[in-house]
C-alpha cells in the first residue's frame, strides 16, 4: 500500500507545488510520511465533522483542497485544545489522521478545480483567462442562452442552496469560471469577450463594478465551485493507488443558507 508520503508525491504530480501562491501551505500539512494508507476521505475542507467521518469510516488520511492550517493567515504557536484550530490539529493527531491538502495550485492545474468547475458546466473550447491569475477559465456554451436559463443550468449543475447574480443584459455564450473567490478577474473575462463569470463570494462594490463592464456575474457560492474537484482527486488517486480505497465524504456540505 502506497505511503502518505508518496501520496503526496503522486498528488503534486497532478497539482505541482510550485503553482501554489506564495503565502499558500499545500501537501503533507498533518502526519507521517511512512505511514501506509489503506483507506483515504475525500473533502473540499478538513473539519471537526470530516476528520470525525474519517476516523469512523478507518480512513488514515484525509484529502483536502483547503489548507487545514496556513500560518501566513493564523500563526501555530501552540497546540492546545482551547482554540479551534487547536481543537482540530488534536483530533486529527490523537485519531491518528493525516492531512494532505492541495490549495492555490489545485486552483491553478490544468484539470483542476477550474477545469472541473468548466466541465460541470458544459463549456466547450477552454483555455486559460489572460489577466486571470493562471486560475480563470473561459470556454463555450454549446448555444447562446438568456440568462435566467444559464441561472437555471447552473442550479442543476452545481447544487447551490442559492446563486446571487446581476444581469449584464445580453445573452450568454462564453462564459469565465473561478472556483472560490474571483471577483478580482471581472475586467480581465470583459476585455476578453465573456458574457458571465460564474464564482463565488463576490462583494457589493465588485457587483456594482461589473454592471458596467455588460458581463453578468453569477456567485455561486464557495463550496459549490470547488467542491467539483473532489471527483477529479478521487478519479485520480484511484487511478495511481489502484488498491487504496477512496470514499468521498457525505457529511460535508454547503453551510451558508439562504432564508427567503
Amino acid at each position: 500500500m502506497p505511503t502518505a508520503g508518496e501520496l503526496e508525491r503522486a498528488l503534486f504530480q497532478l497539482a505541482p507545488r510550485d503553482l501554489a501562491e506564495s503565502w499558500d501551505n499545500v501537501g503533507l500539512l498533518v502526519g507521517d510520511c511512512g505511514r501506509e494508507i489503506h483507506r483515504a476521505l475525500i473533502a473540499l475542507d478538513v473539519t471537526a465533522g470530516t476528520a470525525a467521518e474519517a476516523k469512523e469510516a478507518g480512513a488514515e488520511l484525509l484529502v483536502a483542497h483547503h489548507p487545514v492550517m496556513n500560518c501566513n493567515w493564523s500563526p501555530v504557536q501552540t497546540l492546545r485544545d482551547d482554540s479551534q484550530q487547536g481543537r482540530l490539529l488534536l483530533q486529527l493527531v490523537r485519531d491518528g489522521t493525516a492531512a494532505i491538502c492541495m490549495h492555490t495550485n489545485l486552483d491553478a492545474a490544468q484539470g483542476g478545480v477550474n477545469d472541473a468547475l468548466a466541465r460541470r458546466l458544459g463549456l466547450e473550447q477552454t483555455a486559460v483567462l489572460e489577466g486571470g491569475g493562471g486560475i480563470v477559465r473561459m470556454g463555450l456554451l454549446p448555444e447562446e442562452m438568456p440568462l435566467p436559463a444559464f441561472l437555471a443550468l447552473v442550479r442543476e449543475r452545481l447544487r447551490p442552496n442559492g446563486i446571487r447574480f446581476a444581469d449584464g443584459g445580453r445573452p450568454v455564450r462564453r462564459v469565465a469560471v473561478g472556483g472560490g473567490a474571483c471577483g478580482e478577474f471581472f475586467a480581465a473575462a470583459a476585455e476578453q469577450g465573456c458574457d458571465a463569470f460564474v464564482t463565488a463570494d463576490v462583494k457589493y462594490n465588485q457587483f456594482m463594478d461589473a454592471a458596467g463592464l455588460g458581463l453578468s456575474i453569477l456567485d455561486a457560492g464557495h463550496f459549490p465551485t470547488e467542491d467539483v474537484v473532489c471527483a477529479v482527486l478521487a478519479q485520480f488517486l484511484q487511478e495511481q493507488f489502484p488498491a487504496l480505497e477512496i470514499i468521498k465524504s457525505v457529511s460535508h456540505r454547503e453551510i451558508v443558507q439562504y432564508y427567503v
